[in-house]
């Protein structure tokens, strides 16, 4: 019971957080700030392209690559579709079919 409890603070104090600034800065009506429109447009490409360098650092010459065909899929993905969640999940799911078969 207490580490669901740590859990549910956890996720509400980093809902608040992430959701405090569009609250603060886009009430009464007002349209948010450039930099944070700009921020939102820009993040969810540049989190795909990390964990493409980030997916890509273990590959070594020789070695199956499993890595590489999971960041292809983020990477189109997030091309064609542009929805990160979606990226991220079916890239997650073809690196592990690709651990499994491969081991």
């Amino acid at each position: 019971m207490k580490a669901f409890l740590t859990i549910l603070v956890i996720a509400l104090v980093t809902a608040g957080l992430r959701l405090l600034p569009v609250y603060l800065l886009g009430r009464n009506g007002r349209a948010l700030p450039q930099p944070l429109l700009l921020l939102s447009r820009q993040l969810p490409g540049a989190i795909i392209g990390f964990l493409v360098v980030y997916s890509l650092k273990d590959i070594h010459i020789g070695v199956p690559a499993r890595a590489l065909p999971a960041a292809l899929t983020a990477a189109l993905l997030q091309h064609y579709r542009k929805n990160t969640l979606l990226s991220v999940f079916c890239a997650t799911a073809v690196y592990m079919v690709l651990l499994r078969l491969l081991a």
